[in-house]
């Protein structure tokens, strides 16, 4: 039985659209091997709880850690308290804290990877060294260190705001590569994500930025897993895998260009840590099966339909893509409402959240049709727009 809904289009009309049937998308019968892959997942706001701006977050805790779960089904490795998950956009340190041993105690009994993030977010924001910002750093690794998860070193703003130089960012980076007790990811997020991140690594040209960023890595080459970068830049990463010591991995976090830099040129190829991956798991894991089994046009089958969806959700501005994360979760039931932390449901406007739905259903990865087409009435209704 066919399912429809009215959407919104831009010039203020509505669109009868039919929602189509969910593709068939199989979970691993093994672990992925050909590559490495994490998905950075969002945080399910408690409907109950303040969660206005400014406020503690409230986090309905066991739809969080089902949607955890639901990542390790496909195989996925989960990176978690991310940026996904509001680190610096109502994810406060205390809540993250407990975000980190709840996930990690989850994913020692589901068998799942796991890493998470390390900064400086529960520092004030004027700290007045880089010896103050190495202590916060430290302080974060510690934590996630404990709980069991593999370390990313997430990009720091007050250290963004401290550093004279590329000298700065490496008198800091030694003493944590120096300290941590297995190879750790390091994060580079750019300014389309963060703006207060502009000209990490020393320098607000990426070339110069690049050449700091190898330098590090060369000297801590056995410490480092891998990279993420997050440039929104293809050749770039293609220049950058290429240049890395061998062993550390590129963990693409282009949610523009990624099936084709996973898929690789034949000589190098990007691992993943991706936001888009949390929305797309079941065709992110279809891919990469297709993948390890040498299968090049079934990844390419998998993947492609999903692009126009990431190159939506993460549209400018960009860091606001968190919002188009949890609205997917809520259209695919896999939390009981849409509620963020920080109130930050309402960073996206209706007309971008109604194209979120289009593509989502041209890429058919709303799982049950009558529940979506349910929710976006609701949605419209309450928004206002006619039935």
């Amino acid at each position: 039985m066919s399912v429809t809904v009215r959407l919104p289009r831009p010039d203020g009309s509505l669109e009868e659209r039919r929602l189509a049937e969910p593709a068939r998308w199989a979970r691993p019968a093994r672990p992925l091997t050909s590559r490495v892959a994490f998905a950075a997942a969002h945080v399910v706001a408690d409907p109950l709880g303040d969660n206005t701006p400014g406020a503690p977050a409230a986090v309905d805790w066991e739809s969080t850690l089902a949607f955890r779960r639901h990542l390790w089904s496909y195989g996925l490795g989960v990176a978690e308290a991310m940026d996904t998950a509001q680190r610096g956009m109502g994810l406060n340190w205390a809540t993250t804290r407990e975000l980190i041993d709840r996930s990690a105690a989850a994913a020692r009994e589901a068998g799942g990877r796991i890493a998470a993030g390390a900064g400086t977010d529960h520092a004030p924001p004027d700290l007045d060294s880089l010896d103050d910002v190495a202590t916060a750093y430290g302080e974060q690794i510690e934590v996630v260190e404990a709980s069991g998860a593999q370390v990313i070193l997430m990009a720091s703003r007050q250290l963004a705001r401290l550093a004279r130089g590329p000298e700065d960012y490496a008198k800091v980076y030694d003493r944590l590569l120096g300290q941590v007790s297995r190879p750790v990811i390091l994060h580079w997020l750019g300014p389309m994500f963060d703006p207060a991140l502009a000209g990490y690594w020393g320098s607000p040209e990426v070339p110069a930025a690049t050449a700091a960023f190898l330098e590090l890595i060369g000297r801590h080459a056995a410490r480092v897993d891998g990279v993420k970068v997050s440039l929104l830049d293809a050749a770039h990463e293609r220049g950058l895998r290429a240049a890395l010591p061998a062993g550390v991995r590129l963990y693409t976090g282009d949610d523009f260009n990624y099936p084709e830099l996973i898929r690789g040129d034949g000589t190098h190829h990007s691992d993943a840590l991706l936001g888009v991956f949390a929305a797309i798991a079941p065709a992110a894991s279809a891919a990469l099966q297709a993948l390890d089994e040498g299968d090049l046009a079934r990844y390419d089958a998998a993947l492609a339909p999903t692009l126009p969806l990431a190159r939506h959700v993460f549209t400018a501005p960009t860091w606001y893509y968190k919002t188009g994360i949890a609205f997917l979760a809520w259209l695919c039931g896999h939390q009981p409402g849409f509620t963020m932390v920080g109130g930050l449901q309402s960073a996206r406007s209706v007309l971008h959240l109604a194209e979120l739905a289009r593509l989502a259903d041209d890429a058919r990865l709303l799982p049950d049709p009558d529940l979506a087409a349910t929710r976006l009435r609701a949605f419209l209704d309450v928004a206002g727009v006619p039935g």
